[in-house]
């Protein structure tokens, strides 16, 4: 596996274990078994490191909704439960809240994160203007903070309906 890909795979580990407080960069390199200088060579802070391993986790399950037999609204909520990818995002909102270049830099992740769903969601049938796009997004952010501070089978149920829902409500007419 390539360094780069090792370090954020290590990161992720950290992030299901233990949240956005164990990833410091003496953890993630130590996980990944690279030297601290290797990690700030790809990630030189971790507010760059925790928006490369947001980015690789939505990737990930991109490809994993791309070839899924499943409903988007289930290959969805099933990314949505995965607690490391609700961990890595309260890390990016409690990172950018208090530096203000890691904020620009969400405004623009969100920007291509809506981006990449917009072709996801019409390929289900569903409405891809922005609104609706927004609207998707935020169920499902909604959604994962939830399950996160619930982590239970009901919120985890909750979940699956509201975005069902979520997606009627931006389904095309027929």
């Amino acid at each position: 596996m390539p360094v780069r890909e090792r370090i954020l795979e290590a990161a992720l580990g950290l992030l299901a274990e233990g949240g956005a407080q164990q990833l410091t960069q003496p953890r993630v390199a130590k996980a990944a078994g690279v030297r601290q200088s290797h990690l700030t060579y790809y990630f030189p802070t971790r507010g760059e490191l925790l928006q490369e391993v947001a980015r690789h986790s939505i990737e990930k399950l991109a490809g994993q909704l791309a070839h899924s037999e499943k409903s988007i609204t289930e290959g969805i909520a099933a990314g949505a439960a995965d607690k490391r990818r609700s961990r890595v995002m309260l890390g990016l909102v409690a990172a950018a809240d208090r530096d203000p270049k890691i904020k620009q830099r969400m405004r623009k992740f969100v920007a291509e994160l809506r981006a990449r769903m917009t072709p996801v969601l019409g390929a289900a049938g569903l409405r891809t203007d922005a609104d609706s796009v927004a609207f998707f997004h935020a169920c499902v952010v909604g959604c994962a903070v939830l399950q996160l501070a619930r982590d239970n089978p009901e919120a985890r149920a909750e979940a699956r309906a509201v975005l069902r829902k979520a997606a009627e409500c931006i389904a095309r007419p027929h």
